[in-house]
This record gives C-alpha cells, structure tokens and sequence, in this order.
C-alpha cells in the first residue's frame, strides 16, 4: 500500500465492544447487526476483542475468561457480517477493572527489582494480541489492530516491533494501530506497520487544523490512514469536547448531528483519510429505535446522526 488512495474507503462502525463470551449464543446480536448495515449504509465492522487487567499498574490480564469474547463468538459474528457484505476488522483491546482509562497503563522507564515492569505487561499483551490474530487469520479479517489507545506504552517501540513481529507470523493481511488523538506524529514505529491508524475525537472547531497535521505525518511515513475509532455523543456541547463521554449537558441529539455533518463534511475535503471506525453500535444491548431521543450516548441508531451517516454512505459508492 504504497499510498491512501490504494486503499478502499472502510466505513466501518465498532461493533460488540465489552460483550462477553458466549453472547453470540442469544439473538439479539444478529438483529442489532442487520439494523446497522441496513440503517447506516456501512461497509464494514470493527469488532473489538477485549482482554481484562485490574489496574493500571497491573501486569497480567485475561484474555480467556468470561468476560471476553470468545473465539466462537468472532466466528459467528465474522460469518453473519460476511453474509451481509460487510468487510471485518478485528481488533485487540485492553481495559483496565477499576475503570481507569487504558491510556494510563505505565510503569518505570527502567526496571527496578520488586516492582512491576514493562516486560512482565507485554508478555501478557503480546499473548493476548497473538490470540486475536489467530482469529483474524481464521476469519479471513481484512485488516488487523494490534492496539488502541495505549498512550502511556507507545514509547516502548523495542517491544512493539517484537509484537508486531509475532502478529505478522499468524496473520497475513495488513495491520495497523490505534493511536489515541493528537498522537499520530508522536510514535516512531509506523514503518513496522501497513496503515496509521488514530481515534478521531477531534471538536468540530478544530477539524482542518488535526486533519492536516495527520495529513502531514501519513505523507511523512508514506502510509494510508484511517479512523479507527471517531464519534460524538448525544449531548449538549459535546461537539467540542467529542473524546469525553462524560461531558456536556442535556441529552441533545442535535449536538451529535452537527458533530457527523461537520466531521463526514471534513473527510470529503480530505480524501487522503481512507477509513472511518464509528464507536460505537451495542451488540446485545441496543436501544429501541422509539427511546433514541432520550439516549445520550454514541450510538446513532434512531437518532439525526444516523441519517447524516446514511448520505455519507451513499456519497462514497457515488465516487
């Protein structure tokens, strides 16, 4: 992939993020599923799988237990996505028990006896990363993440590149990372990987100004970039603060409507970007399409925003 222009426009939404093992053995997923392709006109789906540590400074997480999918669940969701049309990304997540942010996960720039230490926290991450690209290659995934959003392990490029390694001997397809926002020109380990790849939770009065920043830093490592992750929630003001689940004010649909004109609008203007990863569509716990109004968070189902996705859809197959 020389450039971002030989890469197809993967308008994907995140699908399924947090379910546990076995999910897929209920219904609700398929229908929530086919509501997603059907009403947003995506071609694509994220489908996050979610290892479990307790803490920020813990160096051991579970990849296997009840409460991560499992690898029967991303084969069943992989075959319905596929019987749908759409494309699949799987993607390989950590999140900390205690509800601190995966961007906090740090330790020591050098190892000290006795206390935690990076090399302990990627052995387990890479046994994790290895597993999920298992089930990308098992699943014929069309592209491959081997992290999102781990701002404060982004400095450790040694360990990154041997991860990158172990991945690229399961998987054959392309791969790429999730940056956190405003870190796209910060890592120095692009070239090991096939895309950049960066959470677009960017205010919508600061579009051009990101957009050209990361357009820059693609040009740079002359690599294609995507979206992996983008989206505004349902609230007042949250259009400036769009990163922030927890912002704003009243339940304010309108607010997220102007986020995804502004943001879809943006990404016309810069056709380098080749991909979007909304966040996020509920696997087994999606709204009634009658109580959207009275939803606040990121999902658009039933909400304006879901239109405005609809014609960004159809202005893709148009070019």
């Amino acid at each position: 992939m020389p450039n971002g222009h030989t890469l197809p426009f993967l308008n994907a939404y995140t699908f399924g993020f947090g379910e546990k093992s076995g999910f897929t053995r209920g219904k609700a997923w398929k229908w929530s599923l086919e509501q997603m392709a059907l009403t947003t006109g995506c071609n694509a789906i994220i489908l996050p799988v979610c290892a479990w540590q307790d803490h920020a400074y813990s160096t051991q997480m579970d990849s296997e237990g009840p409460d991560v999918m499992d690898a029967a669940d991303v084969r069943a969701v992989c075959d319905h996505a596929r019987s749908l049309g759409l494309k699949i990304i799987l993607k390989a997540m950590v999140n900390c028990r205690d509800g601190y942010w995966r961007a906090y996960i740090r330790f020591f720039d050098q190892d000290v006896p006795t206390e935690a230490c990076w090399g302990d926290w990627f052995a387990s991450w890479e046994a994790h990363v290895c597993r999920v690209a298992d089930m990308a290659e098992e699943n014929k995934a069309d592209l491959f993440c081997i992290g999102c959003e781990t701002v404060g392990a982004d400095s450790r490029e040694k360990e990154w590149r041997k991860v990158i390694r172990s991945v690229r001997q399961r998987y054959r397809g392309p791969i790429t990372y999730n940056c956190d926002k405003f870190q796209e020109d910060r890592l120095t380990w692009w070239d090991d990987l096939d895309i950049i790849s960066s959470s677009g939770y960017y205010p919508i009065d600061a579009l051009d100004e990101n957009l050209q920043r990361i357009q820059r830093t693609a040009e740079k490592w002359g690599k294609p970039f995507l979206f992996m992750e983008c989206g505004c929630p349902s609230r007042e003001r949250s259009q400036y603060r769009p990163n922030d689940w927890r912002f704003g004010g009243a339940t304010s649909p309108e607010a997220q409507k102007l986020w995804y004109e502004a943001f879809t609008e943006a990404l016309i203007r810069y056709p380098f970007v080749r991909g979007t990863g909304w966040w996020d569509w509920s696997a087994t716990r999606l709204y009634p399409a009658e109580t959207a109004e009275d939803n606040n968070g990121y999902c658009t189902y039933g909400k304006p925003a879901n239109e405005v996705l609809r014609r960004f859809a159809e202005s893709l197959t148009k070019n």
